[in-house]
């Protein structure tokens, strides 16, 4: 799969009113959140496309000489949705916020290649067609699997139990800047240490079984 990343940010701020009673509102506020979320989307299917353009799209570590009849390919995504409740002192110097952090994470869009020089429904077809769908079980494994440690990781930066202090906007500047510097290429690191299980399929034994299935037939469209 081809991985390139889409990052989406999206601040709101919500602040509560001071009231009379209180002289400090800070206890008013939720507290902080982080809530994880995968993006569901199901895989579109190109059929238009020859194996020799295949091969040039598939991935460099392709070994000389051999064919592409399909492929799997996707943009990793990654948005942040940060809700901001906040309490500003009645002088206007200082703030105390909670942030409601919402990360989705995912691929959009998801393509299944399979080479248009194999008709819909022959053997051929749904051999190459069975493999691919082994890629995309694998990306949509992956994604569930590094949920534990990017929840983890995010609650422990995120959800401090208490909201945070500082002067007016610091809190919106200062998660806004950290999200963009930091926690939007983890989550990409995160993704893409998916290459080490999708090199597990396509190993040269399933390339052979592959190209020798169906008494022969892929091997005469592609020599």
């Amino acid at each position: 799969m081809h991985h390139s990343v889409l990052i989406l940010l999206t601040l709101g701020v919500l602040t509560l009113a001071p009231s009379p009673v209180q002289a400090d509102n800070c206890d008013r506020l939720p507290k902080p959140t982080v809530t994880l979320k995968r993006h569901q989307e199901a895989f579109s299917l190109d059929l238009q496309t020859s194996f020799r353009t295949l091969t040039l799209l598939g991935p460099t570590s392709t070994r000389p000489g051999m064919q592409v009849l399909g492929l799997t390919r996707g943009t990793a995504i990654v948005s942040f949705q940060t809700r901001i409740v906040s309490y500003v002192d009645p002088g206007g110097r200082w703030e105390c916020a909670s942030p409601q952090l919402t990360v989705t994470y995912g691929y959009s869009p998801m393509t299944v290649y399979v080479a248009r020089e194999f008709p819909r429904g022959s053997c051929a077809w749904n051999e190459i067609h069975r493999h691919e769908l082994r890629h995309v079980r694998t990306y949509q494994d992956h994604l569930e699997s590094i949920e534990p440690e990017l929840r983890e990781a995010l609650q422990k930066r995120f959800v401090t139990g208490d909201p945070w202090r500082g002067p007016v906007g610091q809190t919106r500047n200062r998660i806004q800047q950290e999200l963009e510097e930091r926690w939007a290429p983890y989550v990409k690191r995160m993704i893409n240490k998916v290459d080490l299980a999708q090199a597990q399929i396509d190993t040269p034994e399933e390339y052979a079984r592959v190209a020798s299935s169906c008494g022969g037939e892929i091997r005469r469209v592609t020599r």
